[in-house]
């Protein structure tokens, strides 16, 4: 302290200007005035376990740099929250580390960016930090009872169920739905971001999110072989590479603590591409990811006048189609890049052959545009099979996506070490955007692959031609 006291000596003007903010400060606090934070705990409270307490902290446009602490029972003090508006409710799932999620305030900035509306992120950090997954699960119940005073209020003060909408990651996914369920499904929407699969899977649907929970769900898959729920829970379910292994993530346990988190936390970051500009990922309707990956999803016609489902933030301009469908479940399926936004750009590649004798086979795709750049499609597909004059779809997909593609570069493989090799004599070729309809689709006629030879060419505009 004698320290601090000298240096004020030496420089008057600098230790009054200290010593005035930290009195500043403290007259701010004192007062109550000092923005509130997510609760930040560690690992030692875990190991000893916590108690649920609850922060409902509010951003809005007008006070999205400082949060406002909301009480469940009294929201005519609230200073900033307009129920006319509608309301996100973001809801994290456990915690073993005790830190707060690294993702809630980059989703609530980009919320606030897209629409003016209020964004609530419920702390419960308190409960959800537990070496006892199960007392975090157990927490995780007295949760909605609070959720459930919050809109209760709201309704009393003039919004409506149609404007609240949650979104949940992990636990928290299927919090939302005991909320919703408590409305009788009348909520607007509800997002899953990897709903919880430990102490979820297999209950019935009175026990976890379902898609009945609100008048829209949709949920985001990402790690089902582990810490992510399986099976269909929503509207729409989307299956990003196949719900599993996710693009950048680990392969072992050598990445650390990310090899455990990574693959379940990816729906989280998905879900925040969608709100960025130049990324919107496009999912398509399949039974399955093999059927997906083999080309035989890929066109979306059957599901006009709406088009291909879209992820994230906008999945819901997909459910006036939904409506329609009994049970309103569709599960939809797209690969993505490995690092942030994750965007991948799908193509269709139809190749009808005038071979007499019917091939199995790769085909392998690159496209290159007018300034040289190449890329080669990442979609490793199942054989496909080459009958005379018949079309086999084929689906590619590309990290980078170019408006002007000057050459196409196709290689044949029937990835047999031994054995001869084997030619496709081709009629047409057709290289469609899936991304984007409105490109001009480019075609080659009348070629020959050799097989492992890569045959390189300039495409043209696309015409029908009778087969």
């Amino acid at each position: 302290m004698w320290q601090l006291h000298a240096a004020f000596q030496r420089v008057p003007m600098l230790g009054l200007c200290v010593f005035t903010c930290f009195v500043a400060w403290s007259v701010r606090a004192d007062i109550g005035q000092e923005c509130p934070t997510f609760t930040d705990l560690n690992f030692a409270n875990s190991l000893i376990g916590t108690n649920l307490k609850v922060q409902l902290l509010l951003y809005t446009r007008r006070n999205q740099n400082c949060a406002e602490n909301l009480s469940e029972r009294n929201l005519t003090a609230s200073t900033y929250l307009n129920v006319t508006k509608q309301t996100i409710i973001i809801i994290h799932g456990y915690r073993l580390t005790g830190s707060p999620p690294i993702w809630i305030d980059n989703i609530t900035e980009l919320l606030l960016e897209k629409e003016d509306i209020n964004v609530i992120i419920v702390d419960w950090n308190r409960g959800a930090t537990n070496v006892n997954y199960f007392k975090a699960v157990d927490s995780a119940k007295k949760v909605v009872e609070i959720l459930k005073n919050l809109i209760d209020q709201m309704l009393a003060n003039g919004a409506s169920l149609d404007s609240i909408y949650m979104i949940g990651a992990s636990i928290g996914a299927h919090i939302a739905g005991f909320v919703g369920k408590a409305y009788n499904g009348k909520i607007g929407r509800i997002t899953g971001l990897d709903p919880a699969g430990p102490s979820f899977t297999g209950n019935p649907p009175s026990q976890r999110l379902d898609h009945t929970d609100a008048q829209f769900v949709d949920v985001i898959h990402s790690d089902i072989d582990a810490l992510g729920y399986r099976k269909p829970l929503g509207n729409i379910d989307f299956y990003p590479n196949g719900g599993t292994d996710q693009p950048g993530c680990p392969k072992t346990i050598l990445g650390g603590f990310q090899y455990f988190k990574c693959d379940h936390q990816r729906s989280v970051f998905l879900y925040m591409s969608s709100l960025k500009p130049n990324c919107n990922v496009t999912a398509y309707p399949c039974d399955n990811y093999t059927d997906y990956r083999n080309g035989k999803c890929m066109h979306c016609e059957a599901f006009q006048p709406r088009p291909c489902p879209v992820l994230g933030y906008y999945a819901d301009k997909w459910k006036s189609h939904l409506i329609e469908k009994k049970p309103p479940v569709t599960t939809a399926y797209f690969d993505t890049s490995d690092k942030e936004p994750f965007c991948m750009h799908h193509y269709s590649v139809d190749i009808i052959t005038w071979s007499k004798n019917s091939r199995r086979g790769f085909i392998n795709i690159k496209i290159t545009d007018d300034a040289g750049n190449t890329t080669e499609s990442k979609i490793n597909s199942e054989a496909a099979t080459f009958h005379q004059y018949r079309e086999a779809n084929l689906l590619a997909g590309f990290y980078l996506d170019f408006d002007n593609v000057s050459k196409i570069g196709l290689t044949f493989s029937t990835r047999n070490a031994v054995g001869p090799k084997y030619k496709l004599r081709v009629l047409q070729m057709r290289l469609k955007s899936l991304s984007n309809s409105k490109r001009i689709q480019l075609c080659r006629y009348d070629f020959i692959l050799l097989e492992n030879i890569e045959a390189t060419f300039r495409p043209i505009p696309c015409h029908d031609i009778a087969v």
